[in-house]
């Protein structure tokens, strides 16, 4: 189950559009020559001690958690597996994805990815 968001789209002062609903004021970290961004956020940038992150593109995305496994043990299971992924600002179900088999999303290189964890109110 992931987070799904109200609205799909927020306008924001001088023309910004922000699909996640996060202001976005800052320039993402461009990614060296075939790779993608990773962007980490909330817990997800505790457990890795980074905001972000270059992986090697293209890659499934249904792939993603698994390479995290790879370089973060124990991720999948203290953060992924309640987190949500976006490619580009839009939310990715991956179980849709995983559905799909070699036809899913692919991300691409130069592609902006983010981890999204629960949001929680209060």
């Amino acid at each position: 189950m992931f987070f799904q968001p109200s609205s799909t789209s927020v306008s924001r002062p001088q023309n910004h559009q922000v699909s996640i609903g996060i202001q976005h004021n800052m320039s993402s970290p461009k990614a060296p020559a075939a790779h993608f961004t990773l962007l980490y956020f909330a817990a997800s940038t505790s457990y890795t001690r980074k905001e972000h992150d270059f992986l090697p593109a293209p890659m499934p995305v249904t792939e993603l958690f698994n390479k995290l496994e790879e370089k973060y043990p124990g991720i999948k299971e203290n953060v992924l597996s309640s987190s949500a992924v976006t490619v580009n600002l839009d939310y990715v179900d991956l179980e849709e994805e995983g559905a799909k088999g070699s036809q899913g999303l692919s991300i691409q290189p130069g592609d902006e990815v983010a981890i999204i964890p629960p949001v929680s109110s209060g």
